[in-house]
């Protein structure tokens, strides 16, 4: 078995590139004619497929012009939250030990086929829109472009773009700084390509987590800076949903003060039209009898203002009951701000370990580079080797014991 290392690094996204629609200088335009492209569709028709009917029912629920959106793909591509899409590049080998025109080169090539070919299965809310292996570059490695989309949102459209939602509905839960969604994910795919390279005669080459690329480490932060923004924007929206109240709470409570003096005047309307003088009917003429005028002249008036002030207490006392209802949505709305205040804290707090930790790989990583330098790939390699076989060693023989100490 020939023993290789697996890369996953996080693309630039350049679909032309990809494509070939241009060739850049590391290419060799004569052996491009071996890449293989599996598809290449264009985003925005995935964006159609994807988010249409989410976009008409979300659009369908708005009382303000100015939140309906014209346009997803646009929202998304000029907005902060979320990229419109994701590239990795996964890769077996490096050029010294796996070179393209070399026939370990093609076996590599056809591992990276057969693992692409369960992608999709495996990741059924990573729409792939593009995907291209490149044999025309030193190494045979694969780009795959996708829309990553979670769906039974509470927030915003119901199926929109979340990178972050889409690996957690996988089952990809994260948690802790080293166990993100994204680097368990990226775990679980090297797991899948080892099983296909086994395959064709590779066994999949640890070097431990120093190699682990650096990029994957700025993708995280990234993830976590993007996370604080949403929070950032959803705390801003409570904020504007909390003034909305309170100035809602303001014209209920001047409206309701002034029906209670409403109620006040009702009172004295009533008690000056039950003694006052000049609201006393005087007695029917002699030619119209007092049933008569009853009939005719009082009890309509009467009936008149009996509707009236019952409409008025009706309609006083619904506003009583919104202005509960307001006043509780408003105690609600504060929680939530405080929630979201305390989750922002904690994000830029892990944000912040993300950068220390990444200053620290950056400076192993230089280190690694120059012991490379002086001592030569193959050595090093070589030393690497040995580590992880002892490593390995040792882990059994802790095995072996406990289950002594057990028996």
């Amino acid at each position: 078995m020939l023993k290789r290392t697996i890369s996953v690094e996080v693309g630039k996204g350049s679909t032309n590139h990809n494509s070939r629609k241009f060739n850049a200088k590391n290419t060799d335009p004569e052996r491009t004619h071996l890449n293989t492209d599996f598809c290449n569709e264009p985003i925005k028709a995935v964006y159609h497929e994807l988010f249409d009917d989410a976009l008409e029912r979300y659009n369908a629920k708005q009382k303000r012009s100015d939140r309906v959106i014209s346009d997803y793909y646009e929202h998304i591509a000029t907005g902060h939250q979320e990229k419109p899409f994701h590239e990795i590049i996964i890769q077996i080998g490096n050029k010294d030990d796996t070179g393209a025109e070399t026939e370990i080169g093609k076996q590599a090539e056809e591992a990276l086929a057969e693992y692409y070919a369960g992608f999709q299965k495996r990741n059924p809310q990573l729409r792939v829109f593009s995907a291209h292996i490149h044999m025309d570059e030193a190494t045979p490695h694969l780009h795959i472009d996708f829309v990553p989309y979670m769906t039974g949102s509470k927030r915003g459209l119901d199926t929109r773009v979340s990178l972050k939602q889409a690996l957690a509905m996988q089952g990809f839960k994260g948690g802790t700084r080293e166990e993100t969604e994204w680097s368990q994910w990226v775990q679980s795919e090297k797991e899948a390509l080892a099983e296909v390279m086994e395959r064709y005669g590779f066994e999949w080459l640890h070097k431990g987590t120093h190699e682990k690329h650096l990029s994957v480490y700025d993708y995280e932060k990234k993830m976590r800076a993007e996370e604080v923004a949403e929070l950032t924007e959803k705390a801003d929206g409570l904020k504007k949903e909390i003034d909305d109240s309170e100035h809602t709470v303001s014209t209920l409570s001047k409206r309701i003060a002034g029906l209670e003096e409403g109620e006040t005047e009702l009172d004295d309307i009533d008690k000056k039209l039950t003694s006052s003088p000049e609201y006393n009917l005087p007695d029917p003429p002699a030619l119209m009898t007092a049933k008569s005028y009853k009939a005719k002249f009082v009890e309509p008036i009467i009936n008149a203002l009996k509707k009236l002030v019952k409409t008025i207490l009706v309609r006083y006392f619904q506003l009583r009951s919104d202005y509960s209802r307001v006043i509780d949505n408003n105690g609600r709305l504060w929680r939530e701000g405080d929630n979201l205040k305390y989750q922002n804290y904690r994000l830029k707090e892990e944000n912040a370990d993300l950068r220390r930790l990444n200053s620290e790989l950056r400076k192993q990583n230089k280190d690694h580079a120059l012991l490379r330098r002086v001592f030569g790939n193959e050595q090093i390699d070589k030393l690497i080797e040995q580590a992880n076989d002892i490593r390995s060693k040792e882990q059994k023989t802790r095995s072996k014991n406990t289950m002594k100490l057990g028996l």
